[in-house]
């Protein structure tokens, strides 16, 4: 039952509350009510005369003027309104601080302020709405063996040191329960939850079910009016299975289905695939093998595959294990947050027909005195890179597979499990690199001796030894793309350059040069093949017609497309030939694998447990705005979405008008993504953050585009924000997305469908309404290595 409709009576009590005959009172006012009402009854009284600690500060939350109120040993500050409250409501509780009033006087000041809301003077919070999202759970995905009925018994919970609460369930399985809280608990999040079952009839009652079940809370979330818990139960056994078991066959066939569950994992799922295929960083797993980290296997999707075959070499072997060596892998996995072991700088030289690969970790750059030297030296090249490794163990506890329906099997098969069991960690790597920001870096040279980088040179491997899976996406591609590398020759007008070939396909191409060339795009160029010439036979690979799409890096990495007529292009029969008799070979750079295909999926699933960034959705609405829909957050708390969550009252509920604000959203986002399509990748901007904190516990966010400042003033900006609080820097990275994979989450809703037809509607609703995807990165470790004069010790000589 719900004590909504004796409010009344509450207020009645409240006065009697401290008398010394308050019991022979309650007894005579609540003559008429049942046991189990005077039960929470009691307890709401005990709840609000409990002793309060919450200091009341309205100084930043209020228009009007505030005044010191001294209440015991408690300072506040409260506006007149709120005072009025005080004075009214103290007397109640014979002039204590009280839970009760300290309730009082925030409702009194919502409600003012909702009034003044209501007659439109609070323009400011208005215009702030578009800026507040939701958060959708990503990577936990609720496994249930069971079917979960809907119904309600009346509850109390508590946990160590908190008083018991009074709610009720909303569905209860065997393994686990929904239930409904106040807003206003206490329970913390990490810690178990006792449950007792008050109200069970008596052909349903057990003595065990009534004492009280432990459970852990899976999440918590925050509607109007209440708070719904979803809880995993913890321990108790066979007998208590048969109890519960038995309980929910004696209400069965009274109550429908609950699909809150899967609704919840399918709406996760069905945001993920959006997210997936724009991810840009590497997942690489890691096993321990005689002692040693090795690694094993990497995940490969549409939007990572850069990061990947950057460390192809001119015979097409992955010289990535080479840059993450014994010793480096190590450090990382020992120290996962240590910012020195997660930083790499990489650059590449190319002589004599072969690709030579330096990189080095910023602890290796401070130890050994050739940080500015490397920095400033390595930046000047094309193929500079800036990397960071996010690493985390493995928790083998949890199910590698999603399995969200009733009756689904918890695992994959044996093989794939014992594959996924034989992983240790999950590193992955993002590509920092800003090609606007090389000057910076460049400033770190002083003319040193730039022989003493060859200790910095990888060893050169001569076979590949990590296991490439791809993500098995639809594909979204005309044709797939392969790893494959050759020298090219360009020419257009007078204009001729050498390069490299990245990748290739039977109709297109793309193109690394050796250095910066300024080349009109799109328009016509000729090119060359002189290495395959050889294996071509009578086919002309010289002066073939390409149409250049567009370019990337200053020039330096071209995209191009065969020019077709209606004579056959010598180009696209030699790339389909020799795509076609060395497919074993060529390491293909699409999204299906069904071979791989359950492997992948766990491997997925591994990778999301702990999100690199925070990814946040654009969909448009009914009346075709284009707005911010959510935000994706992980298992685990992290900086980004804690900092965002400071404006809001509620669980999984984010303000980002401190980045998106004063038009920010709409030149920065919207209006580049009305012109993008979703082939066309992710691009970026930058944004500086300043962040302090006020003695009252407040914090305000100060932002700046970072391509509004210039060199100086970004330092500027990093400096102050150190000196009056914090700094962080933020990756926004946006793409405009494709159709839903809906086939990914088809047995959900399909299931969903039968027990609940309008929220399948609703799910599928949402996810076509998506049409942008974006993600926060916090780069702010490597946005102030652009700066020497920042780093410590380290001011170039």
């Amino acid at each position: 039952m719900s004590l909504d409709n004796h409010s009344a009576l509450i207020e009645q009590l409240k006065p009697l509350m401290m008398e010394p005959d308050f019991q022979e009172l309650f007894e005579r006012l609540t003559v008429d009510e049942s046991n189990s009402t005077r039960f929470l009854l009691k307890m709401e009284l005990t709840r609000i005369s409990a002793p309060c600690t919450r200091i009341i500060d309205l100084r930043d939350k209020t228009e009007l003027p505030c005044e010191e109120v001294l209440i015991g040993k408690q300072r506040h500050f409260l506006d007149k309104p709120s005072k009025d409250a005080l004075e009214k409501t103290l007397p109640l509780y014979k002039n204590q601080y009280t839970l009760g009033v300290y309730e009082s006087i925030i409702n009194t000041h919502k409600k003012r302020k909702q009034i003044k809301q209501e007659n439109g003077t609070s323009e400011a919070n208005q215009q702030s709405k578009p800026f507040m999202v939701s958060g959708i759970v990503m990577g936990s995905y609720f496994n249930r063996s069971e079917e979960r009925m809907n119904y309600s018994i009346k509850i109390s919970a508590s946990q160590a040191g908190v008083p018991e609460v009074i709610g009720a369930t909303l569905d209860l399985s065997v393994g686990g329960a929904r239930i409904k809280l106040p807003l206003k608990h206490q329970f913390q999040i990490e810690k178990p939850l006792k449950v007792k079952l008050l109200e069970l009839n008596e052909e349903f009652y057990f003595e065990d079910l009534h004492q009280g079940v432990n459970y852990q809370i899976v999440d918590i979330q925050n509607k109007q009016e209440h708070a719904v818990f979803r809880l995993k139960r913890d321990g108790g056994g066979e007998e208590l299975d048969k109890l519960i078991t038995q309980l929910i066959r004696g209400y069965k066939f009274r109550y429908k289905v609950d699909v809150n569950d899967v609704i919840v994992t399918a709406s996760g799922l069905g945001f993920e695939r959006h997210y997936l295929p724009f991810q840009q960083h590497l997942p690489l797993y890691v096993s321990i093998q005689e002692n040693k980290p090795k690694l094993t296997h990497c995940l490969l999707g549409h939007g990572n595959q850069g990061v990947m075959y950057y460390f192809q070499d001119e015979k097409d072997i992955s010289q990535l294990p080479g840059m993450l060596t014994n010793n480096r892998l190590v450090n990382l996995l020992k120290s996962p947050s240590a910012t020195e072991h997660q930083l790499l700088f990489c650059f590449t030289h190319h002589a004599n027909g072969k690709l030579h690969f330096y990189s080095a970790t910023l602890a290796e750059l401070q130890q050994s005195g050739h940080l500015g030297l490397f920095l400033g030296f390595a930046s000047r090249k094309p193929s500079w890179r800036v990397f960071k490794l996010n690493s985390y163990k493995i928790d083998h506890k949890q199910n590698y597979k999603t399995s969200t329906l009733p009756g689904d099997d918890a695992h994959y098969s044996a093989l794939t499990e014992q594959q996924l069991a034989s992983l240790s960690h999950v590193i992955q790597l993002s590509d920092l690199t800003n090609e606007h920001c090389t000057e910076q870096y460049q400033s770190w040279f002083k003319n040193q001796d730039v022989k003493l980088l060859k200790s910095f040179i990888q060893r050169k491997l001569i076979s590949n030894s990590i296991k490439r899976i791809s993500m098995p996406f639809t594909e979204r591609r005309h044709e797939s793309r392969y790893a494959f590398k050759t020298l090219v020759k360009i020419k257009q007008g007078n204009t001729i350059a050498t390069g490299i070939t990245h990748d290739i396909s039977n109709r297109g191409l793309q193109i690394t040069l050796d250095e910066n060339v300024n080349f009109t795009s799109p328009s016509a160029v000729s090119i060359s093949f002189p290495r395959l010439q050889a294996k071509a036979g009578k086919i002309d690979l010289t002066s073939l017609p390409y149409q250049l799409i567009r370019t990337r890096s200053k020039g330096q990495i071209l995209h191009l497309s065969a020019l077709i007529g209606h004579e056959p292009h010598a180009g696209v029969e030699f790339l389909s030939k020799l795509i076609t008799h060395n497919k074993e070979k060529l390491a293909q750079l699409s999204d299906q694998d069904g071979e791989q295909i359950e492997l992948a999926d766990g491997l997925k699933n591994l990778m999301m447990r702990e999100l690199n960034g925070v990814p946040f959705f654009i969909e448009k609405t009914a009346k075709s705005t284009i707005d911010l829909s959510a935000i994706g957050i992980g298992i685990k708390v992290d900086t980004i979405t804690q900092l965002f969550s400071q404006d809001t009252d509620q669980i999984l509920q984010y303000n980002l008008a401190p980045i998106m604000d004063n038009g920010l959203y709409k030149t920065q986002i919207v209006d580049p993504l009305k012109k993008r399509k979703p082939n066309a990748g992710m691009t970026f901007f930058e944004v500086f953050i300043q962040i302090t904190h006020h003695a009252r516990g407040t914090i305000n966010l100060s932002s700046k585009l970072v391509s509004e400042l210039n060199s100086t003033q970004q330092k500027a900006f990093i400096e102050q924000s150190e000196r009056l609080g914090k700094f962080m820097a933020l990756r926004v990275s946006f793409g405009a997305a494709d159709k839903p994979d809906m086939s990914y989450i088809r047995r959900e809703l399909e299931y969903i469908q039968v027990h609940s037809s309008h929220r399948a509607k609703q799910l599928e609703e949402q996810l076509w309404r998506v049409i942008g995807i974006g993600e926060l990165l916090d780069i702010t470790v490597e946005a102030k290595m652009r700066y020497p004069q920042l780093q410590p010790n380290t001011t170039p000589t």
